[in-house]
């Protein structure tokens, strides 16, 4: 028989248990009318999700033009061909059919097409005839989609400019990938309904969203004047039988590069297939490269010299020693010297180009004919602090920031271990390296009066809608007076006009420039660099041109197989354009 206590424990406990399972209750309940009052559109999509099936529609990458508006970098229509695993009703056909016109192997299809997934992609950047031909066999189960692939109109020019895109047609290397997010747009989906079992519901349709194709890039280089310098610096390297040869062609102005040539070059529409001219250059079996070894191959091919490489520039760096000394006036263009054919620095004989001697001659005609000791006595005038001062307000400490990716930087003794003999051999352009695209740029900054531009192939951007996007680049003002830059202009004249230069004359025009010939590390191998910068005209500059020829054979002076480089250029390029002759009667 219960006691009044034990009932009373009992009464307590079935209370207890009646108000948690109230709580309970309206916690659930509440829960309950949350998610189906406030959380309805949230769980609706997530419903909607398992039901549905996205494919990705690729946008329209942006096209890359030169400065006259020729297409330099296209679309091409192409197809993605996929599979999906419930869909399909004959296994076997689809892998027959897909093996006969894809050309893939039964083991690749087969492993793919029997792969238990929403959907499995086959393969990409089919051609649209080849994509069109499939969707005919009407196969349940297999999707063809287009989409585009980049095409190179003119397929090895430019190549280490342009760059090109993977199979993502995401940018890779050169302005693809500098100018990635302006070119790449937005992509689209489809979205279509399946049932439970993964079957897509063909009353549902279709839902789809429009991609948005990227922005078209106008850049500063013309086609016409890189298709030429291509064929110079071709027909140079085969000439010479150099193993390379290097050209650029830019406005000293305001940094617009209107040519950059790197030859040999590659397919822009087969980025990804080793070169010939690579293969035997370097002996290669590529049917027998590794993965490593291949891509190795496919970095240096893809290289661009004018940038991603340093080199000595040899005597047209003494463009940059001039005008230091004379802003700084240690030198004056009447300044008179004596060269015996050598000077001594500390313990070291540096010999000049030419033996015997240059003799007595005045600051100009020093640099009329390139005479070494001359240059390392100004140097040394300067002294390592001065030369340090201007070798930064140069420039030449920083990269020149052109928009193009991987430059290298200037490879430059450390100012605490110069010594005398380290800038003596600094002032005349060697134990040092430069970029070809650094030295140009410095030189452009002197002549031009003396603002440091920035060197840039990037123009403006448009959209679909006509909207224009142009682009700004920094101008360092003042980096040498305008005096010491006319005086730089008449003394660079007189090389070409009269001196080492004579081979780089253009007639009708006035032309300003400089040679060089730089033999490369380690000394005593015999192997040279020629080069020539040259700039028109050369009271008012409107073009400048460096050509490089690395390593020719048989003559190897810049100013007898380099400077006939820029000569020819500038023939047919300063009336292109529309560079007045000179009327010296006018």
């Amino acid at each position: 028989m219960l006691t009044s206590n034990n009932k009373i424990f009992h009464r307590k406990k079935i209370i207890t248990l009646f108000f948690l399972l109230s709580f309970l209750f309206l916690f659930l309940l509440g829960r309950l009318i949350y998610l189906m009052v406030w959380r309805a559109d949230h769980y609706a999509e997530l419903a909607t999700a398992l039901h549905e099936r996205e494919r990705s529609i690729k946008a329209a990458r942006g096209r890359i033009l030169d400065r006259n508006g020729t297409v330099l970098a296209d679309n091409k229509t192409v197809c993605t061909i996929s599979v999906i695993y419930n869909q399909m009703e004959d296994r076997e056909q689809v892998i027959q059919v897909l093996c006969k016109e894809l050309d893939l192997s039964e083991e690749y299809v087969r492993k793919r097409v029997e792969k238990y997934s929403s959907m499995e992609r086959i393969k990409s950047n089919v051609e649209k005839a080849v994509g069109d031909k499939i969707r005919e066999y009407d196969l349940p189960g297999v999707k063809v989609d287009e989409d585009y692939k980049r095409y190179y109109p003119y397929g090895e020019l430019a190549s280490k400019v342009l760059g090109f895109t993977g199979g993502d047609n995401q940018g890779i290397i050169g302005l693809e990938v500098v100018y990635e997010e302006y070119l790449k747009g937005e992509p689209g989906q489809i979205l279509t309904v399946t049932d439970a079992k993964g079957i897509e519901v063909d009353e549902a349709g279709e839902r789809r969203k429009e991609p948005v194709a990227g922005n078209d890039l106008y850049i500063s280089l013309d086609r016409n004047i890189q298709t030429y310098a291509t064929q110079l610096a071709k027909q140079a390297m085969a000439t010479k039988e150099a193993e390379g040869v290097s050209i650029i062609v830019m406005n000293p102005k305001d940094g617009e590069v209107y040519a950059m040539v790197n030859v040999p070059e590659f397919d822009l529409n087969n980025p990804y297939e080793i070169p010939d001219w690579y293969a035997d250059a370097m002996e290669l079996d590529v049917t027998t490269l590794s993965a490593e070894a291949k891509q190795d191959a496919l970095n240096r091919v893809w290289r661009n010299g004018c940038i991603n490489d340093t080199y000595e520039p040899g005597s047209t760096f003494k463009i940059i020693t001039a005008a230091a000394g004379l802003e700084e006036g240690v030198v004056a263009p009447n300044h008179n010297f004596s060269c015996p054919g050598y000077i001594v620095v500390d313990d070291r004989k540096i010999r000049c180009h030419k033996v015997g001697g240059h003799g007595a001659e005045d600051f100009v005609h020093a640099t009329m004919n390139s005479c070494n000791p001359v240059f390392i006595t100004v140097g040394l005038r300067l002294g390592v602090d001065n030369y340090y001062k201007y070798f930064e307000q140069f420039g030449l400490k920083t990269k020149t920031g052109i928009d193009l990716p991987g430059e290298a930087g200037t490879i430059m003794h450390k100012k605490e271990d110069m010594g005398n003999v380290e800038l003596a051999t600094v002032s005349f352009g060697q134990s040092f390296q430069i970029t070809p695209m650094q030295l140009l740029t410095t030189a452009s900054s002197i002549v031009n009066g003396g603002n440091r531009i920035t060197p840039h192939f990037g123009v403006q951007t448009v959209d679909e809608a006509g909207n224009i996007q142009k682009f700004n680049y920094p101008v360092t003002e003042g980096i040498v007076s305008e005096e010491t830059s006319a005086t730089m202009r008449s003394i660079l004249e007189m090389v070409v006009s009269e001196g080492g230069g004579i081979n780089g004359k253009v007639e009708g025009f006035r032309v300003g420039g400089k040679t060089a010939t730089s033999q490369t590390l380690p000394r005593g191998t015999g192997r040279y660099i020629a080069s020539f910068v040259g700039f028109a005209p050369a009271d008012d500059p409107q073009v400048i041109a460096i050509a490089i020829i690395n390593h020719p054979k048989g003559v190897y002076y810049g100013g007898q197989i380099a400077a006939p480089i820029v000569r020819q250029l500038f023939e047919n390029i300063l009336p292109y354009l529309g560079i007045k002759e000179y009327n010296q009667y006018e």
